[in-house]
């Protein structure tokens, strides 16, 4: 879950989510060396990464974590070039304002935050970064033994992505009555010919076919449940949703069972960095604490 607010909070500064305004200072949360956390700046970190107030230890520590990591990157003499902040700068108000400074600098405003003051943090995000890269991403390996551990331990995580080629009739709530004419026909006619008589699907044209895809990106709850129980190469009955009217033939289904290794290699393999990952950032974590002077006060 700390992974998850730190997260939060990077996303924030990315969309440049700016820092509330000046809170009142109700209390020290927490030091680190010379520095002090108020518990309004915890307060302010979660209100920008909309956590609950049961989050509060965890933006606490993670906030602690941040301060040591600046620490450990001053104390490494790794600087971040004033360009590298400007660059990253002019990306964040392309991205989130449209190119347009003035509406970022309005933002600013708004939140009664100075320019200076957020650049500074985006330094430090990225100084953060840059340290963890070095001292944790860069040194990350899946190694063959973990990754087959991975693959057989959690075989859930490795099942291929199902999709369908499905052919679909769709009658509007005035057209409902076809549905008989429908039923007949299809005795005598090719469910594609029908589709493209008197569906109202947008691939009508089409045959009324949709190829190749993930039933719950294009269908329903409702047809997906629907899908999933047809054999290939059935005809459903007729299903009513809001009026309208589905009658769906099952033409191919691929996937739903689980991937080969060789298939999921690299699913397997990013799942294992993950997990190294977070193992040597919670030892190098550790090891920054252990040097530092740390003080916890109560959680709220």
């Amino acid at each position: 879950m700390i992974g998850n607010v730190r997260k939060g909070l990077s996303l924030v500064v990315a969309a440049a989510a700016l820092a509330a305004g000046a809170a009142t200072i109700d209390g020290v949360a927490a030091k680190v060396g010379s520095a002090v956390i108020l518990k309004s700046d915890v307060l302010g970190e979660m209100r920008r990464a909309g956590v609950l107030q049961d989050k509060y230890a965890e933006v606490r520590d993670a906030m602690i974590e941040r301060e040591l990591i600046l620490a450990a990157a001053e104390r490494a003499k790794l600087q971040m070039q004033e360009w590298v902040v400007d660059n990253r700068i002019r990306d964040i108000v392309k991205q989130a304002f449209g190119g347009d400074r003035n509406k970022l600098m309005e933002a600013l405003a708004k939140e009664r935050v100075s320019f200076p003051e957020w650049r500074r943090r985006m330094k430090d995000d990225m100084l953060v970064a840059a340290m963890r890269w070095q001292i944790i991403d860069k040194n990350v390996v899946a190694s063959p033994s973990d990754m087959r551990k991975e693959y057989a331990d959690h075989p859930e995580r490795y099942i291929a992505e199902r999709r369908v080629t499905v052919s679909a009739i769709m009658l509007p709530p005035d057209s409902a009555g076809k549905r008989a004419e429908i039923d007949a026909a299809l005795k005598k006619k090719p469910f594609a010919d029908l589709a493209k008589e008197y569906s109202a699907d947008p691939s009508a044209k089409d045959a009324g076919r949709w190829k190749d895809v993930r039933p719950e990106d294009v269908f329903r709850p409702e047809i997906c449940a629907e899908i999933a129980k047809m054999p290939k190469g059935t005809i459903s009955q007729w299903i009513e949703l809001d009026g309208w009217s589905f009658r769906l033939r099952k033409d191919a289904e691929t996937g739903g069972g689980r991937q080969s290794f060789e298939d999921a290699y690299e699913a397997v393999e990013g799942n294992v960095k993950k997990e190294v990952s977070k193992r040597l950032y919670k030892e190098w974590v550790e090891r920054l604490k252990a040097e530092a002077y740390v003080k916890v006060y109560d959680d709220k």
